[in-house]
C-alpha cells in the first residue's frame, strides 16, 4: 500500500545503469512516485546516497524494502526472474524492453502476472510515445490517406556493443542480437500501424562482427489482409539510422530519426505526403520536426496514472510484449540456416 503520510508510491529500481537513472530522473517527475531504493552490481556493500535513496548490490537485499512499485532495468537473462520476484511480493512493476531473452521467460512472466489480476505491469516501449509516432497513428486512424500499402523500416547502428566482452555478444545471456536489442521497437511499430503478421520470411546473419548473435536480420513480414512490411534491422549501419516509411492508398507517412538519450539518430521528423491526381512524383507534402523528447516521461506517468487509479496500461502490456517477442523469433525461425545454426548450439 502506498505510504500514507507522504502519499507517495515507494519505487524501486533493479539495475542502475545508464537507463535506471534515467528512469531516476523521471520517475521522480511524478507528485505520486519517489524512488526510495536502488540496487545493481556496481556496488559491493548496502548503503545510502546523500539524497537517502538506499542502495543494494542485489535485488533481493533491495526487495527486503517496504515498495509499492518495481522497476526492473536489468540484462534480458535476469530479467524474468527479477520481474517474477517483485509481482508475488505485490509490486506493480515496470520491465524495459525485451522483457526477457527469450519466450520461455516472456511467458513465465505472464504465468505470473495471472495469479496477481490485482497488480500492474508495463514495459517500455518507449517508441510508441514520440510525438512523430503518435502523430502517424492518429492519421493512420483518421482513415484520411486511406488504406495501408506497405511499410519500409531501417533501424541501425553502428556496432552491437562497444566493448567485447559485453553480455550483449553472448546468446546464452542476450537470447539475441541487434534485432532482439534494438530492432524490437521497428517490430513493435509495424505492429501498431498494421497489426499482426501471417507470413515471415528472413535472411538473419552475424557474418560481420562474428558475435555469438546476429548483426544483420532482413524480414518480409505479411498481414492476412495482404499489406507487406519490410525490416532491416542492423548492427553494420555506421551512422545510427531510423527510417519507417508508410505507403498508404491516398499519401504516405515518412518518419525519419528519432530523439534519443544519445543524440545521435537526428532529427526526428514527419513528412506528410498527399497523393496527388498527376504522376508526377512530386506530390504535396508537409514536414513536422520535433525537438522536445517527452516520451520516457509519458510513458512513465501512464503507468503511475494505471497504479494510482486502476486505469489500464494503454501500451506496453505483457500482451504486446508477448506478441511483439513471438514475431521477434519467427523472423529468426524464418531463416533456415539461423535456425539450424542455433538448434545445434542448443544441443552442444
Amino acid at each position: 500500500m502506498p505510504n500514507k503520510s507522504e502519499n507517495r508510491l515507494r519505487v524501486g529500481i533493479a539495475g542502475y545503469g545508464v537507463v535506471g537513472k534515467r528512469r531516476h530522473a523521471f520517475i521522480d517527475q511524478h507528485p505520486r512516485l519517489r524512488v526510495v531504493a536502488v540496487c545493481d552490481q556496481q556496488f559491493s556493500n548496502r548503503g545510502e546516497f546523500e539524497s537517502g535513496v538506499r542502495f543494494y548490490p542485489n535485488y533481493t537485499q533491495m526487495l527486503e524494502e517496504s515498495l509499492d512499485v518495481l522497476f526492473v532495468c536489468l540484462p534480458n537473462y535476469i530479467a524474468p526472474e527479477v520481474t517474477i520476484a517483485g509481482l508475488e511480493r505485490g509490486l506493480h512493476v515496470f520491465g524495459e524492453k525485451p522483457p526477457a531473452k527469450d519466450l520461455a521467460g516472456m511467458q513465465a512472466i505472464i504465468d505470473c502476472e495471472r495469479r496477481h489480476p490485482e497488480l500492474k505491469l508495463k514495459f517500455g516501449f518507449n517508441h510508441r510515445y514520440h510525438d512523430s509516432v503518435r502523430d502517424a497513428l492518429r492519421i493512420i486512424e483518421s482513415g484520411e490517406l486511406g488504406e495501408i500499402v506497405n511499410m519500409r523500416g531501417v533501424y541501425g547502428k553502428s556496432a552491437i556493443i562497444s566493448f567485447e566482452s559485453d553480455w550483449r555478444t553472448r546468446r546464452g545471456e542476450a537470447g539475441g542480437g541487434i534485432l532482439l536489442d534494438q530492432g524490437i521497437h521497428m517490430v513493435d511499430l509495424m505492429r501498431l500501424f498494421a497489426g499482426e503478421f501471417a507470413d515471415v520470411k528472413s535472411f538473419v546473419s552475424n557474418d560481420f562482427w562474428k558475435h555469438d548473435v546476429e548483426d544483420n536480420a532482413y524480414a518480409l513480414l505479411r498481414t492476412q489482409g495482404g499489406m507487406v512490411a519490410m525490416l532491416h534491422s542492423t548492427a553494420t549501419q555506421w551512422r545510427h539510422t531510423f527510417n519507417l516509411e508508410i505507403t498508404l492508398s491516398r499519401g504516405a507517412l515518412l518518419l525519419s530519426g528519432i530523439l534519443s538519450g544519445s543524440k545521435s539518430y537526428g532529427q526526428e521528423r514527419l513528412a506528410v505526403c498527399y497523393r496527388g491526381v498527376s504522376d508526377s512524383g512530386n506530390p504535396r507534402e508537409t514536414t513536422t520536426s520535433y525537438i522536445e523528447d517527452n516520451s520516457w516521461r509519458d510513458e512513465i506517468f501512464e503507468f503511475a496514472d494505471a497504479v494510482v487509479n486502476q486505469a489500464p496500461v494503454v501500451h506496453g502490456t505483457s500482451s504486446d510484449a508477448l506478441r511483439t517477442m513471438e514475431l521477434v523469433y519467427r523472423i529468426y525461425s524464418a531463416d533456415d540456416d539461423w535456425r539450424r545454426k542455433f538448434e545445434l548450439l542448443d544441443k552442444s
